[in-house]
């Protein structure tokens, strides 16, 4: 192998090493607390907290499902959603997790000034032992 072929070669190595390297730093979430969380909206994170109260609320539109961490609802800090359409993967994830210590990792998005993440599968979700 000439120098002009191994030169590529060494490129084409360091190139995708760093690659590598970018993607496991990029999967690695910050994890925060769920009043922290407000600081974060916008990025992905695992939050955790309590769940200081929990609802289905099946006659709502999108039967949402509300898991607030830490403090409970009407003073919410922190909320995940479980939509209706997903709520069959979860059982029944307002007594899964009621008063129960979890953390929730997904994109923090903000509704009526309260952080929350939307989940769509139970493996963003993790009970703390």
């Amino acid at each position: 192998m000439g120098r002009p072929a191994m030169r590529t070669l060494k490129v084409v190595v360091l190139t995708v090493v760093c690659l590598i390297v970018a993607s496991a730093v990029q999967a690695q979430t910050a994890h925060v607390s769920a009043a922290e969380a407000k600081n974060h909206v916008g990025a992905t994170v695992t939050v955790c907290g309590k769940a200081a109260s929990t609802r289905f609320v099946s006659g709502s539109k999108g039967q949402p499902t509300f898991l607030n961490l830490d403090k409970p609802h009407p003073k919410e800090i922190f909320t995940i959603v479980i939509w209706g359409t997903d709520r069959p993967k979860f059982g029944k994830p307002e007594d899964t997790y009621r008063n129960k210590d979890i953390c929730v990792t997904g994109r923090i998005t903000s509704h009526k000034s309260v952080p929350q993440v939307i989940i769509g599968a139970p493996s963003q979700i993790q009970t703390q032992k």
